[in-house]
């Protein structure tokens, strides 16, 4: 379970985020959307203990967190097994031929086995995204957080991610945290989505009340995302 509690967060006397509390509850998948800027990413570098809160309290019910940062942070200068082998001797302390093979299991998990020597900057942003998501899940995180986990990708790229990052957190049974602009991949993951705006976080509910909200604000934001990507709407939901 992740909790936040009347967080407050101030940075050079501006205020980015204040009075946001909010229950997440262990293996759901809960999801942030909202405007640029307005303090998404800040509530995962929160809750993954990166930043601390001006006021407040932040929970996590587990010591087992991993994030993938939204532009992957990936070692170019090590191969795409190397770049799972690292954090698995560093964190869990797994060298030698288990690691190796715990490694390439999850490459295949991912899709990326047949890369398996190849180095960042030889594979497309996709595969570079699956890399990312591929790291954050070697250390088996039992809370695992997203920063814009399909930005700069083609619809069918983002769509294909979003389907990984669903089925790693079903098989994983992960609690799941995510921030994104995009609207169509909040539905097809989220069991509850919330808006970031205004320095306050608002719970909108399932993927079925975002879409049937009659609040203005919301319905904008709905308007304009679906605007930026070209269609008013995808016809597609978790299920």
């Amino acid at each position: 379970m992740i909790q936040l509690d009347q967080v407050r967060l101030q940075f050079k006397n501006r205020t980015i985020l204040d009075e946001v509390s909010v229950t997440i509850p262990k293996q759901s998948a809960f999801t942030i959307v909202g405007p640029s800027g307005k303090g998404k990413s800040v509530l995962l570098k929160l809750v993954a203990g990166l930043i601390t809160p001006s006021a407040g309290t932040v929970t996590v019910q587990s010591d087992k967190v991993s994030m993938l940062f939204q532009k992957n942070a990936l070692f170019d200068s090590f191969t795409i097994l190397e770049n799972l082998l690292i954090p698995l001797a560093e964190t869990l302390g797994i060298e030698g031929s288990v690691a190796t093979e715990r490694s390439m299991a999850m490459l295949d998990a991912v899709g990326l086995a047949h890369a398996a020597d190849l180095h960042p900057d030889e594979i497309s942003g996709g595969m570079q995204k699956r890399l990312g998501i591929a790291r954050a899940l070697i250390i088996e995180p039992e809370v695992i957080l997203y920063d814009e986990p399909t930005a700069g990708l083609d619809p069918i790229t983002s769509r294909s991610i979003a389907d990984l990052i669903l089925d790693l957190h079903r098989k994983n049974k992960t609690t799941l945290m995510m921030v994104t602009n995009d609207l169509q991949r909040a539905y097809q993951i989220s069991d509850t989505i919330a808006f970031c705006n205004h320095q306050r976080l608002r719970i909108l509910g399932s993927p079925d009340q975002v879409r049937d909200s009659q609040d203005a604000e919301i319905k904008r934001f709905i308007y304009a995302n679906a605007f930026h990507l070209g269609s008013k709407k995808e016809p597609e939901a978790r299920t």
